[in-house]
């Protein structure tokens, strides 16, 4: 069972793409942010961040816009973009499970195939089911409740 968390584990692509947008729905009411602000309010590597952005854009996930007051926005309304989309787009891999079956015909190791299957179908579609919104609003209520405050949106 240890292998199989390891394989789920999120890489430094995901969990900065992640963050980036996290970051890009807290400013969504304001003007399109640069890579350098995002990378300075995430304590991201602002190049690594950039070749992050540029696959999120090609996914369709955000804009980019250009000039003097460019940079990042969502594509998207938070609600309509996904964690898998977002980890899909910069190349995570959400595969718990070998990619062929046993070799033998021992029924174990056929039962055992087949829960890594399901197991895998169940992480995609809760990945798929998860949105950026769901993930703001965890944040911001884990915020409000470390802080003692309330947030209104």
């Amino acid at each position: 069972m240890e292998r199989f968390w390891r394989t789920v584990k999120l890489t430094t692509r995901g969990h900065y793409s992640v963050k980036a947008l996290l970051d890009l729905c807290l400013h969504a009411h304001q003007d399109p942010a640069s890579v350098s602000a995002i990378a300075t309010r995430q304590d991201l590597p602002a190049p690594y961040l950039e070749k992050l952005l540029i696959d999120l854009r090609r996914a369709g996930l955000v804009k980019s816009v250009r000039g003097a007051h460019g940079g990042y926005r969502l594509a998207h309304a938070p609600g309509a973009i996904s964690l898998g989309q977002i980890l899909e787009a910069v190349g995570e891999s959400i595969e718990p499970l070998p990619r062929h079956s046993p070799q033998s015909d021992q029924a174990e190791d056929w039962v055992t195939f087949a829960l890594w299957n399901r197991l895998h179908q169940k992480l995609k579609e809760a990945l798929y089911s998860i949105s950026l919104e769901d993930l703001y609003f965890d944040a911001r209520s884990r915020q409000a409740s470390r802080d003692g405050a309330s947030f209104v949106v």
